[in-house]
């Protein structure tokens, strides 16, 4: 297995960030529909879907292993992966979770803020100081994505049990996954392929969660069979094709555009959840959605 050293066109790259987003804009549903099937809204639960989710997918990306004796990875690639998996399996758990107690809408859009983490992270450990546009581009963002949010909170208190923490748990999920976005950059910058690093990360994330459901009073049977068909979709559809869709991105282009255009997450995910749950987008919505675009390709175009 060879790395290509040749850019792919802006096109290759910008598809493949339009499929990565839309592909993990749909994970919040299939956690909402699990719930709503269930009953349960616990952390045992969401560890389960979240567990489950990456053990799927670490299985199915399993036979990527075979092209690890083509590759030449420097010193500590595989650490940067394992350290990514830790951190996204934190993620996965803490964003999950904050479905149950605050809107789609809203906490899609807090766990999207992450290019104000990466950027704050890139310029301290990495010296990659951004352009005052590209700053300018992130602020617009991020005030878009907080009315989207702001909107969220305040048009669905009828869903939203406790707004205050998930918002808040929504908000570890945007740090610890700025983390994970940046270990991802350095072990693909090392050597490692987007498949191997892959498997590695969603693997490490894996084997940390296997336990834990089982000390939530929780575990892996027992949940009607629509469910596991929903965590199936979520291993297939957000992880492997979203989330590998995203890394792979991360070898072509800076970190910050990538999690720039996850901030689009909220967007799909408010269409989504109007078309399955009947959550009716507003004005304010629509205001804060069409300042985030602008942001986001105001820092694209100008960041570095």
């Amino acid at each position: 297995m060879k790395i290509s050293l040749v850019k792919p066109s802006p096109i290759k790259i910008t598809l493949a960030l339009l499929i990565g987003v839309i592909g993990i804009s749909i994970a919040a549903i299939f956690v909402r529909l699990s719930t709503k099937k269930t009953g349960l809204d616990g952390i045992g639960f969401h560890i389960f879907l979240s567990a489950s989710r990456l053990i799927i997918s670490s299985l199915l990306m399993f036979p990527l292993w075979k092209g690890l004796s083509q590759l030449k990875p420097q010193l500590g690639a595989f650490s940067y992966a394992v350290i990514a998996g830790i951190y996204l399996a934190i993620h996965y758990v803490t964003w999950f979770l904050s479905l149950s107690y605050t809107s789609i809408a809203a906490s899609a859009t807090i766990v999207t803020t992450n290019p104000i983490w990466v950027v704050l992270l890139s310029w301290i450990f990495f010296k990659e100081k951004p352009s005052r546009l590209t700053l300018l581009g992130i602020s617009l963002a991020l005030f878009g994505g907080l009315l989207i949010g702001y909107d969220g909170a305040i048009t669905a208190n009828n869903i939203a049990k406790n707004p205050l923490l998930g918002n808040f748990l929504a908000l570890i999920g945007s740090w610890v996954y700025s983390i994970y976005f940046l270990a991802g950059r350095e072990a693909q910058s090392k050597g490692l392929s987007t498949g191997i690093y892959a498997v590695t990360a969603y693997g490490s994330a894996a084997f940390i969660l296997l336990p834990l459901p089982y000390f939530f009073d929780s575990g892996y049977t027992g949940y009607p069979a629509i469910v596991y068909l929903y965590i199936f979709l979520m291993a297939v559809l957000s992880q492997i094709i979203g989330q590998t869709c995203l890394n792979w991105s991360l070898r072509w282009i800076s970190p910050i555009i990538v999690t720039l255009a996850v901030m689009f997450e909220p967007v799909f995910s408010s269409i989504f959840a109007y078309i399955i749950f009947g959550e009716i987008p507003s004005f304010l919505l629509l205001i804060g959605a069409g300042i985030l675009l602008l942001g986001v390709g105001t820092a694209a175009v100008h960041s570095k």
